[in-house]
């Protein structure tokens, strides 16, 4: 790679690969076996465990060298082909990133001796540093070699020191020291974390963090003790505590959970992600979307707009374009802070016809509802294009929709294209989401695109309204899209919540409309921290169907909390009709409290029980004929 590995490592976050062992046990090698040693005996497997890895999505690749020291090796036999193994276990990681054609590094694993430095003389201390210089000097004369080195697994501070200063004496190459903690937080000699990374950057370490000994959760409490160091974090945690079952060690820390730590040590500022004992492919594979998410965010985060602003700060159209005025974009949009305004969701069906769905949206505009919400593929589903169905809606039936539009599925080149599609088939009003990742769906292995987030995507579109591609092109005319964004009142990183909000109303959202609420204290926080943004809000209400609906709301989906005494009221009333129109009340009651501090309502049904839509909204909607001149 032309990029160095610090060069890359600054620019941002990696992942690393999983366990190497752990695939190994699996393909049936035995624990008795010398793993280190197959790398001759056995290159074949070792390559295409690396290029599993690679094709999870790695972009750092260990050696399968963790042991290949003297001392090691020496125990199986084969103290006589250190510099062998270590030179042919660099080929092979970098033979199998050639093949595979993806981007990737390549670190020289160095492990411990296993050897308690307490009980040892001066002279044999030294044969350990010697030990170091010779196992690095076989990964040095690889035809091409690693990027970094990795000294990993280290309990013992001492030889923490001793295995740097020999690597320090041989070569400049970067170096990554990951330092293993017991139980209590702290290394074989009672040293802290936070003193322990201190010392790794007085001692020359070019990155440090924690890998193998315990799940995510205690390597994030370990290394949010090292930040102070100031030097880039990496985190290898194990699959968790393995257990024995049918004669077999298991990890019990699954694939979706190790995707859910990485998103928390990101945050923290982790700079590599990866796994050790017990991770898989799989677990890689989960981190590596979680990664592109953050890094979609934080290029929404940085995005130049300058293209769209003059010298002043101001935003500037194109030459010889006219700027839509909100009230002028659409319907819906010259409704707003007029009259109240309701929204329901229908969603594109799985199958081909539309038939029922037509059916349900012309019951919804009897009844007076303004729009209608059409998901881009809700919960990551397969279902029909909403701009497919969005324009069938419109064109037969009159009503306006709110187009959904999410950043999972196109890359920046689709979404432009995906929008101006939308705007000249007559669709004037989107909501912009990042969108719920594959994993949550029916294709769970799908590849996440994620160029942008919300907030990148708003801006995007925000240009084409001004009359400019994200390049600052012209585009020959402008956009004029109503801008609507999500928003979730009972977050559980609330802060974090409202920044991201600012972000996306600084970027273009012109409506807030937010997730299902069903604590009116949750709701009046959240109407007073926004009420000098100056944007309307629609409050979302999920009419609840059942106890059994409303504890799988509150366990299971992220940004949904249900109090304790609305789930006791669904459990009291039962099950069928009766639970159904509980859950209208209890929408009904939260709505009563705050319609007049709302621009509107947007109602989401369950299992297509639109009735209760329109019975949530009963006595909210203005059913008198419109009087807008807009002509759309």
């Amino acid at each position: 790679m032309s990029q160095t590995f610090l060069e890359a490592l600054r620019d941002a976050p990696l992942v690393a690969d999983g366990a190497m062992g752990t695939q190994l046990y699996n393909a049936g090698v035995l624990f008795t076996t010398n793993y280190d040693e197959l790398c001759l005996s056995r290159p074949d497997l070792i390559e295409r465990i690396h290029s599993d890895y690679l094709k999870a999505g790695a972009q750092l690749i260990e050696s399968n060298t963790f042991g290949a020291n003297r001392f090691r090796l020496s125990k199986s036999g084969f103290g006589d082909k250190v510099l062998e193994i270590n030179r042919k276990g660099i080929e092979l990681a970098h033979s199998a990133i050639k093949k595979s054609a993806h981007r990737a590094f390549v670190a020289g694993a160095i492990g411990p001796t296993g050897l308690n430095l307490k009980q040892l003389p001066q002279e044999e201390r030294d044969a350990i540093r010697a030990a170091f210089v010779e196992q690095v000097e076989g990964m040095l004369s690889a035809d091409l070699p690693p990027d970094c080195l990795l000294i990993e697994t280290m309990r013992h501070p001492e030889e923490v020191q001793i295995a740097l200063s020999a690597v320090r004496s041989v070569t400049d190459l970067p170096v990554v020291v990951l330092v293993s903690y017991d139980t209590f937080g702290t290394m074989a000699d009672g040293t802290l974390p936070d003193r322990m990374a201190d010392l790794l950057r007085t001692w020359g370490a070019d990155a440090i963090g924690v890998n193998c000994g315990d799940g995510p959760a205690g390597v994030y409490d370990n290394l949010e003790k090292m930040r102070g160091a100031g030097l880039p974090l990496v985190a290898m945690p194990n699959a968790g505590i393995p257990r024995r079952l049918d004669g077999r060690f298991v990890y019990m820390a699954t694939p979706e959970y190790f995707g859910v730590y990485a998103k928390r040590l990101l945050k923290l500022g982790v700079r590599v992600v990866g796994g050790c004992c017990g991770t898989t492919p799989a677990h890689i594979r989960e981190m590596v979307g979680s990664v592109k998410m953050r890094a979609a965010a934080s290029s929404a985060a940085d995005t130049d707009d300058s293209h769209l602003r003059a010298e002043g700060g101001e935003l500037v159209p194109a030459p010889g374009v006219l700027v839509t005025p909100i009230a002028s974009k659409s319907r819906l949009a010259n409704k707003l802070g007029r009259r109240f305004v309701a929204s329901v969701e229908v969603n594109p069906p799985p199958h081909l016809s539309l038939e029922k769905t037509l059916a349900a949206v012309k019951m919804l505009q009897a009844s007076g509802v303004d729009a209608i919400n059409i998901a881009d593929g809700p919960r990551a589903s397969a279902r029909m294009s909403n701009l497919a169905m969005a324009v069938r809606v419109e064109q037969q039936l009159g009503i306006e929709t709110i187009l959904h539009v999410c950043c999972r599925d196109r890359n920046t080149l689709g979404l432009v294209s995906h929008v101006l599609g939308a705007h000249e088939l007559g669709l004037r009003n989107l909501v912009i989401i990042t969108g719920d990742p594959p994993k949550m769906g029916d294709y769970p292995s799908c590849t996440p695109v994620y160029d942008m987030d919300s907030v990148g995507l708003l801006r995007m579109v925000r240009g084409l309204n001004l009359g400019r591609d994200p390049g600052g092109k012209p585009v020959g005319g402008a956009t004029s899209f109503l801008l609507a964004t999500g928003a979730e009142p009972a977050a559980m990183d609330y802060e974090g919540e409202l920044s991201k909000l600012r972000r996306k109303i600084q970027a273009g959202a012109e409506l807030v409309m937010t997730q299902p609420v069903y604590e009116p204290a949750v709701l009046e926080r959240f109407l007073k921290d926004t009420e000098g943004l100056g944007v309307p809000v629609l409050v979302g209400l999920c009419p609840l169907i059942s106890f059994r609906n409303a504890e799988f709301l509150h366990n299971e989906v992220p940004g949904m909390r249900i109090p304790d005494a609305t789930r006791e009221r669904m459990r009291k009333v039962g099950t069928g009709e009766v639970a159904r129109r509980e859950g209208v009340r209890i929408a009904r009651e939260l709505l009563e409290q705050v319609h007049h501090r709302v621009a509107g309502a947007y109602v989401m049904p369950q299992r297509e029980y639109y009735e209760s839509a329109i019975e949530v909204l009963d006595g909210f909607l203005d059913t008198r004929a419109e009087t807008s001149a807009i002509n759309h």
